[in-house]
């Protein structure tokens, strides 16, 4: 029998639905996505890479209420690790995004570091280990960060752990957690970017629990990813094998996880991201009702 999952709020975003960039011909129109997602039984969204939805605050609450939809969260990459020179561009982006989810009532705003390797190319662009120096920048950073964001705008920030990013492995994530103030930086789990990076999510919402201030569900299809790591293949080009699959075919099983998080005793998002970026335009919505159907049977 499943656990009664009510302290978890369950919903999907563009990710889901192939969208990893603002304007993309490859990728299906926002009417299409927020028709697809309210259609699947979803009543959460993310608002995915700034620019695919209406950025006019009036238009899209518009948009989102008439489809009984809410937003979560609004998302961010930042390279805090490269020092002070990178603040001003940092903020100017956080702004937009931020004023955004705070004018759909959003609460959250998910941060993810950058890429190491370059997200079309796959050619590496940095060192994949950061230096002593620039772990206390990226720390030091995502305190301030933190600290703005919420004098700013009233919003939490949640540092998303991301393959091909320097906050990636365990070891990687609790050398993150250690150093930064859990007042100002919660942590956004990714289920699957942690097992793909060699993550237990049970065992760090067990450890870390007080930090998990939001979830992203996805799984791992664990012969793709032997391949992947066998073989070094970067993300996007795992991601086009098909290394993020369907629940529940994959690893992390998401029942535990799911009631390690309803363990805490407090209100969480548990946003699906099935990664699918490019994918044929009739694919995700099947997959999201079978989703979601699956999320139910687990008691979310």
């Amino acid at each position: 029998m499943s656990t009664v999952l009510d302290r978890i709020r369950v919903g999907s975003a563009p990710d889901s639905w192939g969208v990893w960039f603002a304007d993309d011909a490859r990728q299906v129109p926002w009417e299409r996505f927020l028709d697809e997602v309210a259609e699947a039984g979803y009543s959460w969204i993310e608002l995915g890479p700034y620019g695919y939805l209406p950025t006019d605050p009036a238009r899209l609450a518009d948009e989102v209420d008439r489809r009984n939809l809410k937003v979560s969260a609004g998302t961010v990459f930042t390279a805090l690790h490269r020092g002070p020179a990178v603040w001003e561009s940092t903020w100017e982006q956080v702004g937009r995004v931020a004023s955004l989810a705070r004018a759909m009532g959003a609460e959250h705003l998910v941060v993810i570091p950058s890429f190491w390797r370059d997200d079309k190319t796959a050619e590496i662009i940095e060192p994949p280990e950061l230096t002593t120096e620039q772990w206390t920048r990226l720390t030091r950073g995502m305190e301030r960060l933190g600290r703005a964001v919420r004098e700013t705008y009233g919003l939490g920030i949640v540092v998303h752990p991301h393959a091909d990013t320097h906050i990636d492995t365990e070891k990687h994530v609790e050398r993150f957690l250690d150093a930064t103030d859990s007042d100002l930086v919660g942590l956004c789990l990714d289920t699957g970017h942690y097992a793909y990076c060699g993550g237990d999510s049970v065992k760090l919402i067990e450890t870390y629990g007080e930090r998990i201030g939001y979830l992203h569900l996805k799984q791992v299809d664990p012969e793709i990813l032997a391949d992947v790591v066998a073989n070094g293949v970067p993300f996007g080009p795992a991601v086009r094998r098909g290394v993020m699959c369907e629940p529940p075919t994959g690893v992390p099983a998401l029942e535990p996880v799911l009631a390690a998080a309803q363990g805490l005793g407090v209100d969480l998002f548990a946003i699906v991201e099935q990664d699918m970026y490019p994918c044929p335009p009739g694919k995700p919505l099947p997959i999201a009702v079978r989703t979601r159907a699956f999320l139910r049977s687990c008691g979310a």
